[in-house]
């Protein structure tokens, strides 16, 4: 009995012991590690999975560009809570409301932010679920930079409170009332706009000019001039725009440069019997791709690196926003459709041409406003590669300017047989306007506030 009651004892105290090394263990996972600066480049990681998600779900542009957008501004909130130095974008945008300090406290302001920009894209993006298997990942990265569990939890709940704030302000921006509109129909008449081979779409948001814009007056607050009127006479100044297009011999790197700036996520390859969709970005991700490339290569900080986010992806929306106003005031036919209809039944041209109508250029206008941006934060002789479209086996490009940047997006347009000349020029003109008024209005904004 005295040598089982021994046995007994003996079990106990190994078992006690047992207990408490993992209790020991539990206590050194969890206990308070030597935090490391959050890395300015998460922000590109975050943008860049936004990117991935719209490739998946074939995202148009202009919506594209209102998820980046939303998703920065979370971001860029949750830091100018707690920093002086960046201050609230209330006053700045559109009918933007001050946003409301969560009752908690966040142990990082840094951390809360890529929550914050992550929790408000996968509210808003369609498959946005799978943005949550992301929040895992960022865990993970939020324990290597020295966080422990709960003050991971405590860094998201605080984004969710702001990004909930912006979410609201999303809602009333009527983009949800589009879909009350009447389905949009082809105008009937010579020189209008028709849905283009091979996959004839729908046109894409012909009602995204009723958006509210974040920093524009109005959506047709920098009109532009009429597109050059449709003409079948060969003495005329349309013909003239057509038959540029048309007779364009191109050599390897103009074939290349329209490829690199393709950026059409409704592109069609025919397989078979069967149409398969090819895998691209749209206009806007690859500007926010060019953003992150920029702000790492400057070492920027981690503040300083999504306010500069943030205004970029203002600038699309905008950009698209007035850009859109146009295109649908317009109408204008494509050069796929004129040429086939003028000069070449057989003719097609090199990239596939969007489906919306033509003037201005949507590319052309939202590469020269993001440019006017970032030039104005990085300076004008700013050298940089371009890597954006490598995963998508484009390569990379080498540039001494983000304005050499967009004025090659633009002319790509042009190789690409899915523009005319005026289109391009106007939209860098359109581009030109909207970047420099958000840049005069952003200054506005920051002397008003350094008077108060």
């Amino acid at each position: 009995m005295t040598t089982l009651k021994n046995n007994r004892l003996a079990g106990y105290r190994i078992a006690i012991l047992i207990f408490s090394v993992l209790a020991l263990l539990n206590l050194a996972c969890e206990a308070p590690m030597e935090k490391r600066a959050v890395p300015a480049g998460s922000i590109g990681w975050a943008t860049e999975k936004m990117t991935e998600l719209m490739v998946h779900d074939i995202t148009n542009p202009p919506l594209a560009a209102r998820f980046y957008a939303y998703a920065c501004l979370s971001a860029y909130e949750t830091i100018a809570i707690s920093n002086q130095e960046y201050p609230s974008f209330a006053g700045f945008l559109n009918k933007f409301p001050s946003i409301s300090k969560p009752n908690l406290e966040t142990p990082s302001p840094e951390i809360s932010s890529l929550f914050a920009l992550v929790h408000t894209a996968s509210s808003m993006q369609p498959s946005g679920a799978e943005l949550e298997k992301f929040k895992l990942t960022l865990a993970d990265s939020c324990k290597s930079w020295g966080y422990t569990a709960q003050e991971i939890t405590d860094a998201s709940r605080y984004a969710e409170e702001i990004s909930a704030q912006v979410l609201n302000y999303a809602q009333n921006d009527q983009y949800r009332e589009i879909s009350n509109y009447p389905m949009y129909q082809p105008s009937e008449g010579s020189g209008k706009w028709y849905p283009t081979p091979p996959g004839y779409f729908a046109p894409v948001e012909p009602y995204f000019n009723t958006v509210r814009p974040f920093t524009l007056k109005a959506a047709d607050q920098f009109k532009p001039f009429p597109p050059v009127a449709y003409s079948t006479d060969p003495e005329s100044e349309f013909y003239a725009l057509m038959n540029e297009v048309y007779s364009l011999e191109m050599n390897k790197e103009q074939r290349e440069i329209a490829a690199f700036w393709d950026c059409n996520p409704f592109a069609l390859e025919e397989t078979g019997h069967l149409m398969v969709g090819i895998k691209q970005i749209s206009p806007g991700g690859h500007w926010m791709g060019i953003t992150a490339i920029a702000c790492e290569q400057s070492n920027l900080s981690f503040e300083e690196t999504i306010k500069i986010n943030c205004l970029v992806s203002i600038g699309l929306m905008d950009g698209f926003i007035s850009c859109w106003d146009e295109k649908y005031r317009s109408d204008r036919i494509r050069p796929e459709t004129a040429i086939r209809k003028i000069i070449d039944p057989s003719y097609q041209p090199l990239l596939q041409t969007p489906p919306f109508p033509e003037y201005l250029s949507g590319h052309s206008t939202i590469s020269t406003t993001a440019a006017v941006i970032l030039t104005h934060f990085f300076g004008e002789d700013y050298q940089y590669t371009d890597t954006v479209e490598e995963q998508y086996g484009l390569g990379s490009r080498e540039f001494t300017s983000f304005m050499q940047a967009s004025e090659e997006a633009s002319i790509s347009r042009l190789y690409g047989g899915i523009h005319y000349m005026d289109a391009i020029t106007r939209g860098q003109d359109q581009g030109e306007e909207v970047g420099n008024w958000i840049l005069k209005s952003y200054q506005d904004h920051l002397n008003k506030t350094k008077l108060h």
